[in-house]
Protein backbone atom coordinates (compact mmCIF):
# COMPACT_ATOMS: atom_id res chain seq x y z
CA UNK A 1 0.00 0.00 0.00
CA UNK A 2 1.03 3.65 -0.82
CA UNK A 3 2.18 5.89 2.11
CA UNK A 4 -0.26 8.35 3.29
CA UNK A 5 0.65 12.13 2.06
CA UNK A 6 0.13 13.03 5.96
CA UNK A 7 -0.06 10.46 8.95
CA UNK A 8 -2.66 10.78 10.53
CA UNK A 9 -0.73 10.79 13.98
CA UNK A 10 0.92 14.00 12.06
CA UNK A 11 -2.77 15.35 11.18
CA UNK A 12 -2.47 18.46 13.86
CA UNK A 13 1.00 19.34 13.80
CA UNK A 14 0.54 19.57 9.75
CA UNK A 15 -2.21 21.98 10.48
CA UNK A 16 -1.03 24.25 12.56
CA UNK A 17 2.91 24.25 10.51
CA UNK A 18 0.83 24.54 7.40
CA UNK A 19 -0.94 27.84 8.71
CA UNK A 20 2.63 29.50 8.51
CA UNK A 21 3.11 29.15 4.93
CA UNK A 22 -0.30 31.36 4.81
CA UNK A 23 0.63 34.41 7.06
CA UNK A 24 4.19 34.09 5.51
CA UNK A 25 2.52 34.57 2.11
CA UNK A 26 0.64 37.70 3.05
CA UNK A 27 4.04 39.15 3.86
CA UNK A 28 5.95 38.16 0.99
CA UNK A 29 2.84 39.30 -1.65
CA UNK A 30 1.86 42.78 0.33
CA UNK A 31 5.74 43.45 0.23
CA UNK A 32 5.38 43.13 -3.37
CA UNK A 33 2.34 45.84 -4.35
CA UNK A 34 4.52 48.24 -1.66
CA UNK A 35 6.77 49.34 -4.66
CA UNK A 36 4.35 50.24 -6.73
CA UNK A 37 2.95 52.09 -4.00
CA UNK A 38 6.07 54.06 -2.39
CA UNK A 39 6.87 55.07 -5.88
CA UNK A 40 3.64 57.00 -5.97
CA UNK A 41 3.80 57.92 -2.15
CA UNK A 42 7.29 59.29 -2.18
CA UNK A 43 8.14 59.84 -5.77
CA UNK A 44 10.52 56.95 -6.28
CA UNK A 45 12.46 55.61 -9.39
CA UNK A 46 12.00 51.55 -9.48
CA UNK A 47 15.68 51.34 -8.23
CA UNK A 48 15.01 52.93 -4.81
CA UNK A 49 11.52 50.95 -4.66
CA UNK A 50 13.78 47.90 -5.22
CA UNK A 51 15.26 48.40 -1.96
CA UNK A 52 12.22 47.19 -0.08
CA UNK A 53 12.66 44.24 -2.03
CA UNK A 54 16.36 43.72 -0.82
CA UNK A 55 15.48 44.47 2.63
CA UNK A 56 12.85 41.66 2.74
CA UNK A 57 15.06 38.85 0.89
CA UNK A 58 18.49 40.16 2.42
CA UNK A 59 16.64 39.30 5.99
CA UNK A 60 16.23 35.79 4.75
CA UNK A 61 19.70 35.46 3.42
CA UNK A 62 21.06 37.30 6.66
CA UNK A 63 18.78 34.68 9.25
CA UNK A 64 18.47 31.54 7.66
CA UNK A 65 21.57 29.94 8.77
CA UNK A 66 21.53 31.43 12.26
CA UNK A 67 17.64 29.80 12.48
CA UNK A 68 19.32 26.58 11.45
CA UNK A 69 21.42 26.65 14.45
CA UNK A 70 18.59 27.56 16.48
CA UNK A 71 16.55 25.14 15.78
CA UNK A 72 19.30 22.71 16.03
CA UNK A 73 20.18 23.57 19.05
CA UNK A 74 16.90 23.96 20.93
CA UNK A 75 13.44 22.74 18.46
CA UNK A 76 11.33 23.38 15.86
CA UNK A 77 8.67 24.66 17.97
CA UNK A 78 11.37 27.33 19.61
CA UNK A 79 11.82 28.34 15.69
CA UNK A 80 8.43 29.10 15.13
CA UNK A 81 7.73 31.14 18.19
CA UNK A 82 11.11 33.44 17.36
CA UNK A 83 9.68 33.84 14.02
CA UNK A 84 6.02 34.75 15.06
CA UNK A 85 7.67 37.24 17.87
CA UNK A 86 10.15 39.05 14.84
CA UNK A 87 7.52 39.10 12.29
CA UNK A 88 4.64 40.82 14.83
CA UNK A 89 7.78 43.18 16.13
CA UNK A 90 8.41 43.90 12.35
CA UNK A 91 4.43 44.83 11.47
CA UNK A 92 4.09 46.91 14.57
CA UNK A 93 7.50 49.08 14.25
CA UNK A 94 5.37 50.46 10.86
CA UNK A 95 4.13 53.07 13.24
CA UNK A 96 6.97 54.69 14.52
CA UNK A 97 8.28 54.50 10.73
CA UNK A 98 4.91 56.66 9.67
CA UNK A 99 5.54 58.95 12.28
CA UNK A 100 9.33 59.69 11.54
CA UNK A 101 7.88 59.32 7.79
CA UNK A 102 11.01 57.71 7.11
CA UNK A 103 11.95 55.36 4.46
CA UNK A 104 15.07 53.88 5.91
CA UNK A 105 13.19 53.09 9.11
CA UNK A 106 10.30 51.41 6.95
CA UNK A 107 13.08 49.44 5.79
CA UNK A 108 14.05 48.10 8.95
CA UNK A 109 10.88 47.37 9.84
CA UNK A 110 10.53 45.20 6.57
CA UNK A 111 14.08 43.94 7.68
CA UNK A 112 12.90 42.63 11.36
CA UNK A 113 9.56 41.60 9.61
CA UNK A 114 11.46 39.58 7.18
CA UNK A 115 13.96 38.04 9.26
CA UNK A 116 10.95 36.31 11.30
CA UNK A 117 9.46 34.84 7.91
CA UNK A 118 12.86 33.67 7.30
CA UNK A 119 12.92 31.96 11.14
CA UNK A 120 9.77 30.32 9.95
CA UNK A 121 10.59 29.46 6.54
CA UNK A 122 13.92 27.76 7.95
CA UNK A 123 11.61 25.84 10.38
CA UNK A 124 8.38 24.96 9.15
CA UNK A 125 9.56 23.15 4.92
CA UNK A 126 12.05 20.32 6.81
CA UNK A 127 9.40 19.90 9.83
CA UNK A 128 6.46 19.89 7.16
CA UNK A 129 9.23 17.23 5.17
CA UNK A 130 9.65 14.92 7.94
CA UNK A 131 6.05 13.96 8.58
CA UNK A 132 5.73 11.39 7.50
CA UNK A 133 7.51 8.51 4.76
CA UNK A 134 10.10 10.12 2.46
CA UNK A 135 8.67 8.71 -0.93
CA UNK A 136 5.47 11.49 -0.07
CA UNK A 137 7.97 14.27 1.06
CA UNK A 138 8.20 16.84 -2.17
CA UNK A 139 4.39 16.10 -2.39
CA UNK A 140 3.58 16.94 1.53
CA UNK A 141 5.82 19.96 1.05
CA UNK A 142 3.63 20.92 -2.03
CA UNK A 143 0.55 20.37 -0.25
CA UNK A 144 1.63 23.03 2.58
CA UNK A 145 2.67 25.22 -0.29
CA UNK A 146 0.10 25.59 -1.65
CA UNK A 147 -1.33 27.35 1.10
CA UNK A 148 1.43 29.94 1.01
CA UNK A 149 -0.53 31.68 -2.12
CA UNK A 150 -3.94 31.70 -0.45
CA UNK A 151 -2.05 33.91 2.12
CA UNK A 152 -0.68 35.66 -1.22
CA UNK A 153 -3.95 36.65 -2.36
CA UNK A 154 -5.34 37.76 1.21
CA UNK A 155 -1.89 39.88 1.26
CA UNK A 156 -3.29 41.57 -2.06
CA UNK A 157 -6.50 42.26 -1.16
CA UNK A 158 -5.84 43.54 2.04
CA UNK A 159 -2.79 45.76 0.08
CA UNK A 160 -5.57 46.79 -3.08
CA UNK A 161 -8.76 47.63 -0.54
CA UNK A 162 -6.63 49.19 2.41
CA UNK A 163 -3.65 50.69 0.78
CA UNK A 164 -3.86 51.16 -2.37
CA UNK A 165 -7.25 52.53 -2.45
CA UNK A 166 -6.14 55.42 -0.18
CA UNK A 167 -3.62 56.33 -2.55
CA UNK A 168 -3.73 59.92 -4.10
CA UNK A 169 -4.03 59.76 -7.49
CA UNK A 170 -1.54 62.82 -8.32
CA UNK A 171 1.78 62.04 -10.07
CA UNK A 172 5.27 62.74 -9.01
CA UNK A 173 5.13 66.43 -11.36
CA UNK A 174 2.10 67.28 -9.54
CA UNK A 175 3.39 66.36 -6.54
CA UNK A 176 6.83 68.27 -7.17
CA UNK A 177 4.54 71.69 -7.46
CA UNK A 178 2.47 70.78 -4.22
CA UNK A 179 3.17 72.93 -0.84
CA UNK A 180 4.92 71.51 1.61
CA UNK A 181 2.21 71.65 3.64
CA UNK A 182 -0.22 70.14 1.34
CA UNK A 183 2.53 67.29 0.33
CA UNK A 184 3.15 65.89 3.85
CA UNK A 185 -0.85 65.93 4.30
CA UNK A 186 -1.34 63.68 1.19
CA UNK A 187 1.93 61.76 2.76
CA UNK A 188 0.70 60.98 6.02
CA UNK A 189 -2.86 59.50 5.17
CA UNK A 190 -1.23 57.65 2.73
CA UNK A 191 1.50 56.11 5.06
CA UNK A 192 -0.99 55.82 7.58
CA UNK A 193 -2.85 53.16 5.45
CA UNK A 194 0.45 51.43 4.96
CA UNK A 195 0.77 51.23 8.97
CA UNK A 196 -2.56 50.62 9.67
CA UNK A 197 -2.87 47.78 7.79
CA UNK A 198 0.36 46.16 8.50
CA UNK A 199 -0.32 47.09 12.31
CA UNK A 200 -3.09 45.11 12.27
CA UNK A 201 -1.79 41.82 11.02
CA UNK A 202 1.08 41.86 13.48
CA UNK A 203 -1.73 41.88 16.14
CA UNK A 204 -3.15 38.80 14.37
CA UNK A 205 0.30 37.44 14.84
CA UNK A 206 0.28 37.99 18.02
CA UNK A 207 -2.88 35.73 18.71
CA UNK A 208 -1.06 33.28 16.81
CA UNK A 209 1.87 33.26 18.74
CA UNK A 210 -0.13 32.90 22.03
CA UNK A 211 -1.94 29.90 20.48
CA UNK A 212 1.77 28.07 18.99
CA UNK A 213 3.26 28.86 22.73
CA UNK A 214 -0.05 26.13 24.01
CA UNK A 215 0.20 23.16 21.15
CA UNK A 216 1.92 20.65 21.42
CA UNK A 217 4.00 20.00 18.54
CA UNK A 218 5.56 16.09 18.49
CA UNK A 219 8.48 14.25 17.61
CA UNK A 220 8.84 13.22 13.88
CA UNK A 221 10.13 9.69 13.11
CA UNK A 222 13.70 9.02 11.61
CA UNK A 223 13.64 6.65 9.04
CA UNK A 224 16.60 4.40 8.99
CA UNK A 225 19.55 5.68 7.66
CA UNK A 226 19.41 3.90 3.74
CA UNK A 227 15.95 5.23 3.65
CA UNK A 228 16.03 7.91 0.92
CA UNK A 229 14.04 11.44 1.95
CA UNK A 230 14.66 13.54 5.34
CA UNK A 231 15.80 12.19 8.28
CA UNK A 232 16.96 12.74 11.64
CA UNK A 233 15.40 16.21 11.67
CA UNK A 234 12.87 16.26 14.20
CA UNK A 235 13.84 18.91 16.37
CA UNK A 236 11.72 18.08 19.65
CA UNK A 237 12.26 19.10 22.94
CA UNK A 238 13.62 16.62 25.75
CA UNK A 239 12.67 17.09 29.47
CA UNK A 240 15.34 19.97 29.26
CA UNK A 241 13.21 21.93 26.70
CA UNK A 242 16.33 21.79 24.29
CA UNK A 243 16.20 18.55 21.70
CA UNK A 244 19.01 16.43 21.00
CA UNK A 245 22.60 17.79 20.51
CA UNK A 246 24.59 17.18 17.04
CA UNK A 247 26.85 14.73 18.67
CA UNK A 248 23.64 12.98 19.53
CA UNK A 249 22.52 12.60 16.09
CA UNK A 250 26.20 11.39 15.17
CA UNK A 251 26.78 14.80 13.48
CA UNK A 252 28.90 17.81 13.47
CA UNK A 253 28.39 21.13 11.82
CA UNK A 254 31.55 20.85 10.12
CA UNK A 255 30.44 17.39 8.90
CA UNK A 256 27.17 19.11 8.02
CA UNK A 257 29.08 22.08 5.93
CA UNK A 258 31.49 19.16 4.69
CA UNK A 259 28.99 16.91 3.37
CA UNK A 260 26.70 19.21 1.68
CA UNK A 261 29.48 21.12 0.16
CA UNK A 262 29.92 17.04 -1.95
CA UNK A 263 26.96 16.99 -2.59
CA UNK A 264 25.99 18.20 -6.27
CA UNK A 265 22.47 17.56 -5.88
CA UNK A 266 21.99 19.61 -3.35
CA UNK A 267 24.13 22.77 -3.82
CA UNK A 268 23.08 22.70 -7.56
CA UNK A 269 19.45 22.92 -5.90
CA UNK A 270 20.93 26.03 -3.66
CA UNK A 271 22.29 28.07 -7.25
CA UNK A 272 18.78 26.67 -8.81
CA UNK A 273 16.50 28.50 -5.65
CA UNK A 274 18.63 31.49 -5.72
CA UNK A 275 17.98 32.11 -9.38
CA UNK A 276 14.48 31.00 -9.33
CA UNK A 277 13.29 33.13 -6.55
CA UNK A 278 14.89 35.82 -8.23
CA UNK A 279 12.87 35.60 -10.94
CA UNK A 280 9.62 35.02 -9.17
CA UNK A 281 10.30 38.40 -7.01
CA UNK A 282 11.11 40.41 -10.44
CA UNK A 283 8.00 38.92 -11.99
CA UNK A 284 5.43 39.55 -9.39
CA UNK A 285 6.98 43.00 -8.08
CA UNK A 286 6.88 44.68 -10.98
CA UNK A 287 3.75 43.21 -12.28
CA UNK A 288 1.66 46.06 -10.88
CA UNK A 289 3.68 48.52 -12.91
CA UNK A 290 3.79 46.64 -16.64
CA UNK A 291 0.09 46.44 -16.57
CA UNK A 292 -0.13 50.51 -15.66
CA UNK A 293 2.27 51.11 -18.17
CA UNK A 294 0.31 48.31 -20.94
CA UNK A 295 -3.17 48.86 -19.90
CA UNK A 296 -2.99 52.98 -18.63
CA UNK A 297 -4.63 52.01 -16.05
CA UNK A 298 -4.02 52.89 -11.56
CA UNK A 299 -2.23 51.31 -9.13
CA UNK A 300 -5.77 49.42 -7.16
CA UNK A 301 -6.37 48.38 -11.22
CA UNK A 302 -2.79 46.67 -11.57
CA UNK A 303 -3.61 44.91 -8.19
CA UNK A 304 -6.04 42.74 -9.84
CA UNK A 305 -3.81 42.23 -12.42
CA UNK A 306 -1.35 40.58 -9.68
CA UNK A 307 -4.40 39.18 -7.83
CA UNK A 308 -5.52 37.11 -10.82
CA UNK A 309 -1.74 36.04 -11.00
CA UNK A 310 -1.44 35.14 -7.64
CA UNK A 311 -4.99 33.09 -7.92
CA UNK A 312 -3.43 31.08 -11.19
CA UNK A 313 -0.52 30.46 -9.09
CA UNK A 314 -2.29 29.16 -6.48
CA UNK A 315 -4.82 26.68 -8.19
CA UNK A 316 -1.71 25.41 -10.50
CA UNK A 317 0.01 24.51 -7.31
CA UNK A 318 -2.69 22.21 -6.59
CA UNK A 319 -2.87 20.58 -10.38
CA UNK A 320 1.13 20.42 -10.07
CA UNK A 321 0.53 18.05 -6.45
CA UNK A 322 -1.95 15.88 -8.58
CA UNK A 323 0.53 15.48 -11.67
CA UNK A 324 3.34 14.36 -9.36
CA UNK A 325 1.49 10.92 -9.17
CA UNK A 326 2.35 10.37 -12.21
CA UNK A 327 5.37 12.41 -13.29
CA UNK A 328 8.56 12.92 -11.82
CA UNK A 329 8.78 16.50 -9.74
CA UNK A 330 11.95 16.63 -12.30
CA UNK A 331 10.52 16.28 -15.65
CA UNK A 332 7.81 18.78 -14.38
CA UNK A 333 10.14 21.23 -13.01
CA UNK A 334 12.09 21.26 -16.76
CA UNK A 335 8.32 21.40 -18.49
CA UNK A 336 7.75 24.63 -16.26
CA UNK A 337 11.02 26.44 -16.71
CA UNK A 338 10.40 25.86 -20.96
CA UNK A 339 6.90 27.15 -20.39
CA UNK A 340 7.99 30.09 -18.70
CA UNK A 341 11.33 31.07 -20.38
CA UNK A 342 8.84 31.08 -23.72
CA UNK A 343 6.37 33.78 -21.49
CA UNK A 344 9.16 35.91 -20.50
CA UNK A 345 10.40 36.47 -23.62
CA UNK A 346 6.62 36.94 -25.00
CA UNK A 347 6.56 39.97 -22.16
CA UNK A 348 9.96 40.96 -23.94
CA UNK A 349 9.15 41.26 -27.19
CA UNK A 350 5.21 42.54 -27.25
CA UNK A 351 5.68 45.71 -25.40
CA UNK A 352 2.89 48.31 -26.28
CA UNK A 353 0.39 45.16 -26.87
CA UNK A 354 -1.79 45.56 -24.05
CA UNK A 355 -3.02 42.46 -23.13
CA UNK A 356 -0.72 40.47 -24.85
CA UNK A 357 1.95 41.02 -22.76
CA UNK A 358 -0.36 41.66 -19.49
CA UNK A 359 -1.40 37.91 -20.25
CA UNK A 360 1.81 36.20 -20.55
CA UNK A 361 3.28 37.60 -17.25
CA UNK A 362 -0.06 36.16 -15.83
CA UNK A 363 0.59 32.44 -17.21
CA UNK A 364 4.17 32.74 -15.82
CA UNK A 365 2.74 32.65 -12.41
CA UNK A 366 0.85 29.57 -13.32
CA UNK A 367 4.34 27.92 -14.10
CA UNK A 368 6.29 29.17 -11.55
CA UNK A 369 3.94 27.86 -8.76
CA UNK A 370 5.66 24.16 -9.10
CA UNK A 371 9.21 25.66 -8.77
CA UNK A 372 10.17 26.28 -4.63
CA UNK A 373 8.94 23.63 -3.31
CA UNK A 374 9.74 21.16 -6.17
CA UNK A 375 13.41 22.60 -6.29
CA UNK A 376 13.41 22.62 -2.37
CA UNK A 377 12.58 18.80 -1.69
CA UNK A 378 14.57 17.17 -4.66
CA UNK A 379 17.85 19.14 -3.19
CA UNK A 380 17.01 17.66 0.61
CA UNK A 381 16.43 14.60 -0.99
CA UNK A 382 18.28 12.18 1.09
CA UNK A 383 20.53 13.86 2.76
CA UNK A 384 19.60 12.68 6.44
CA UNK A 385 20.54 14.31 9.74
CA UNK A 386 22.37 17.59 7.57
CA UNK A 387 18.60 18.44 6.60
CA UNK A 388 18.38 21.53 9.20
CA UNK A 389 21.67 22.82 7.71
CA UNK A 390 20.84 22.61 4.26
CA UNK A 391 17.29 23.96 4.58
CA UNK A 392 19.18 26.87 5.59
CA UNK A 393 21.02 27.15 2.29
CA UNK A 394 17.75 26.85 1.05
CA UNK A 395 16.41 29.63 2.38
CA UNK A 396 19.63 31.48 2.00
CA UNK A 397 19.58 31.34 -1.81
CA UNK A 398 15.82 33.64 -1.38
CA UNK A 399 19.29 35.97 -1.95
CA UNK A 400 18.17 36.18 -5.19
CA UNK A 401 15.22 38.35 -4.84
CA UNK A 402 17.55 40.88 -2.47
CA UNK A 403 20.02 40.79 -5.48
CA UNK A 404 18.06 40.04 -8.81
CA UNK A 405 15.07 42.25 -8.42
CA UNK A 406 17.20 45.75 -8.11
CA UNK A 407 18.98 44.61 -10.78
CA UNK A 408 15.83 44.48 -12.73
CA UNK A 409 14.88 47.60 -11.29
CA UNK A 410 17.87 49.05 -12.87
CA UNK A 411 17.26 47.91 -16.51
CA UNK A 412 13.81 48.71 -16.20
CA UNK A 413 14.71 52.25 -15.25
CA UNK A 414 17.47 52.22 -18.32
CA UNK A 415 15.23 50.59 -20.66
CA UNK A 416 11.76 49.75 -20.41
CA UNK A 417 9.74 47.34 -17.97
CA UNK A 418 9.03 44.95 -20.30
CA UNK A 419 13.18 44.84 -21.11
CA UNK A 420 13.68 43.86 -17.90
CA UNK A 421 11.87 40.62 -18.11
CA UNK A 422 14.99 39.30 -19.72
CA UNK A 423 16.41 39.05 -15.99
CA UNK A 424 13.35 37.05 -15.26
CA UNK A 425 14.04 34.62 -18.79
CA UNK A 426 17.81 34.11 -17.81
CA UNK A 427 16.85 33.15 -14.51
CA UNK A 428 13.84 30.90 -15.16
CA UNK A 429 16.91 29.21 -17.86
CA UNK A 430 19.00 28.31 -15.12
CA UNK A 431 16.16 26.17 -13.16
CA UNK A 432 15.73 24.65 -16.49
CA UNK A 433 19.24 23.34 -16.16
CA UNK A 434 18.78 21.93 -12.52
CA UNK A 435 15.57 19.83 -13.26
CA UNK A 436 17.41 18.69 -16.84
CA UNK A 437 21.12 17.51 -14.55
CA UNK A 438 18.42 15.70 -11.78
CA UNK A 439 16.54 14.02 -14.94
CA UNK A 440 19.79 12.82 -15.81
CA UNK A 441 21.31 12.18 -12.88
CA UNK A 442 18.20 10.64 -10.78
CA UNK A 443 19.44 9.41 -7.31
CA UNK A 444 19.33 5.64 -7.20
CA UNK A 445 16.93 4.08 -5.39
CA UNK A 446 18.30 2.15 -1.67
Amino acid sequence: MSSPVVPRKYLLPFVLVTSLFFFWGIANNMTDTLLAAFKRIMSMTDTQTSLIQFSFYGAYAVLALPAALFIRRYSFKSGIVLGLFMYALGAILFLPASKAASYTFYLGAIFILAGGCSILETTANPYILSMGAPETATRRLNVAQAFNPLGSITGILLSTFFIQAQLNGADAAARAAMSDAELEAIQAHELGAVTGTYMTLGFVLLAVLVLMLFSHMPKTDKPSSGTPGISGISGTSGPSGTSGTPAASGATLGGSFRRLARNKRYWLGVVAQFFYVGAQIGVWSFTIRLAMSELGIREQAGSVIYLVSIIGFSASRFIFTWLMKYFRPSRLLVVAAVADIVLALVVVLTQGMGWLPVCALIAISLFMSLMFPTIYGIALDGIGDDAKIGASGLIMAILGGALLTPLQAVISDATTINTSYLVPAFCFLMVLLYGWYVERHPRPLP
